[in-house]
């Protein structure tokens, strides 16, 4: 028997909720769940409960951002034309921005 997944208030977490979505989207969450350091369950149900999403500064955060931002200046090198950039690389250049903005704030 599977092990019984509970959530932070003690209740049983015993629904599926399935949605389809093109690989662009996916990739796009794929990125905000890296950012955010929570599990891609926790950031779904946040995001769609219109919950804060609080991103804790830690290794699996740090490495998430490096490795987007080396995603990034990656294809800007391969852009020739601004017409090549896709909002896609355009909101997740904002989200690594809100990400370090907020993480900045917590420092200070």
């Amino acid at each position: 028997m599977s092990v019984k997944i509970y959530d932070g208030h003690g209740r049983w977490r015993n629904k599926i909720v399935a949605f389809r979505m093109s690989p662009e989207e996916n990739e796009q969450i794929n990125v905000a769940v890296a950012l955010s350091g929570l599990t891609k369950q926790e950031y779904c149900i946040r995001r769609c409960l219109n919950r804060d999403v609080i991103v804790q500064g830690n290794p699996k955060v740090y490495k998430a951002l490096r490795n987007q931002l080396a995603a990034v200046l990656d294809e800007l090198k391969r852009i020739e034309s601004p017409g090549e950039l896709r909002d896609e690389l355009l909101d997740n250049i904002a989200l690594i921005t809100r990400t370090l903005e907020g993480m900045k704030e917590e420092t200070e």
